[in-house]
């Protein structure tokens, strides 16, 4: 697993390091290909936090764990996203072929446009791969992420572009292109 360390506001000694690198690591098995994971290391209002990001596979897997103690963040963060990684990966399994986990989607780089800029700045851009995915697929991924939404290709539609939602009234939403 290759890991990468990101501290906020708070030095993080090598021995904490090591420590993160040891109960993450042991997630590694879980996986056929090598993981990549994104520890995050900050402190507010005197309690640690511990956010890890794990990809492999073609999906990601967050958590974010608050205590009052360094190590036992990691502790919890580690549980957790073993937890999350068992759950989702047998509820996958069950409804998916197998090797579904392993395939790979590779996407031509999108060209960047040197556009004037409008009244409208763009404060962050992310880029990433859309892979084909059925719809009950984006909805395990947008519930892993934590996110409001998730844009995907659906594969049950000629692979066009759309877009999963969490509905506030409770339930999800869904838009397809043309």
């Amino acid at each position: 697993m290759r890991f990468t360390f990101t501290e906020k506001k708070l030095p993080v000694s090598a021995d904490v390091r090591a420590y993160a690198e040891k109960k993450l690591g042991k997630l590694d098995r879980l996986f056929k290909s090598e993981a990549d994971a994104s520890v995050t290391f900050s402190m507010e209002r005197g309690r640690f936090i511990v956010e890890a990001t794990l990809r492999a596979g073609g999906m990601i897997y967050r958590v974010t764990e608050t205590t009052g103690d360094m190590y036992a963040s990691i502790d919890s963060a580690a549980a957790s996203i073993e937890r999350q990684i068992r759950k989702n990966k047998t509820r996958l399994e069950k409804r998916l072929r197998d090797g579904a986990f392993e395939r790979e989607i590779s996407v031509p780089p999108v060209p960047e446009d040197d556009e004037e800029e409008g009244e409208f700045e763009v404060v962050r851009t992310k880029r990433f791969p859309i892979k084909p995915m059925t719809v009950e697929e984006a909805i395990l991924q947008m519930n892993l992420l934590d996110h409001e939404f998730f844009v995907f290709k659906n594969q049950d539609d000629e692979d066009r572009f759309a877009v999963v939602y969490k509905r506030k009234s409770g339930g999800y939403g869904l838009i397809e292109s043309d």
